[in-house]
């Protein structure tokens, strides 16, 4: 418990005259610009990879960093948890952007590979990765330089996003245009964080891929009589 109070004792002296002024600005409302979801892995910290403070972030976190696949009426057959959130974030909060953030060396994942897995909840709850394990077996692996793990891991991510697609607030606000989902995975030792780009279906440095998103955003829509022309 020593680590945990002398981080607090940190915050105390340290954090919280700093961050005064803004947790007083959030102090009766949120605004985030993006929903995080995760890994729970310790290694993998949200606001450190994205630069951001509070308010930045709407955090989802949980084992393998997986959007469960709808089944059935999406109430009785799923868990609730990240359906949930993502439906807040979206609808309440006006979230734009929804980022899925593998890395490597994840215990999820390995589980999953080894099928060796004790504990009922966690067993059931990493079936959302089934379909990672069927295309990584079918399509082969995005770069064959990495680990089998590692392989799996960037195929779920991945696949996470289609997951989302089906979510029926996702559904809605993609019909809108109102929301932009991303596939990150952060490589634990070198300390970079990759973006799947969808036109060379793999993982290149974020910053190139973001930058070439919004390049393409901002490019003005063609004139149908020119493009007839």
């Amino acid at each position: 418990m020593s680590n945990l109070l002398d981080g607090i004792r940190q915050y105390e002296s340290e954090q919280r005259p700093a961050y005064a002024g803004r947790f007083a600005e959030l102090a009766q409302s949120q605004s985030p610009h993006t929903l995080f979801l995760g890994c729970s892995d310790s290694r993998v910290v949200p606001s450190v990879l994205a630069g951001a403070g509070p308010g930045d972030l709407f955090v989802v976190r949980n084992v393998a960093n997986l959007a469960p696949a709808l089944r059935g009426d999406g109430l009785s057959g799923t868990p609730s948890a990240v359906v949930s959130a993502v439906a807040y974030a979206l609808d309440v909060l006006g979230v734009h952007d929804v980022v899925v953030c593998g890395h490597s060396n994840c215990g999820g994942m390995r589980a999953v590979l080894d099928g060796n897995v004790a504990d009922p909840h966690i067993a059931r709850w990493l079936e959302a990765a089934e379909s990672a394990v069927h295309a990584w077996r079918v399509s082969g692996p995005m770069n064959p330089a990495l680990s089998e793990v590692d392989q799996l891991s960037q195929w779920s991510t991945r696949l996470q996003l289609e997951h989302l697609r089906r979510y029926p607030a996702v559904r809605r606000h993609l019909e809108k245009g109102t929301v932009r989902l991303h596939a990150f995975w952060f490589d634990i030792a070198d300390g970079r964080m990759l973006a799947y780009d969808e036109e060379r279906r793999a993982y290149r440095p974020a910053i190139e891929v973001l930058e070439s998103r919004d390049d393409r955003a901002s490019e003005p829509a063609s004139d149908p009589a020119s493009a007839a022309a």
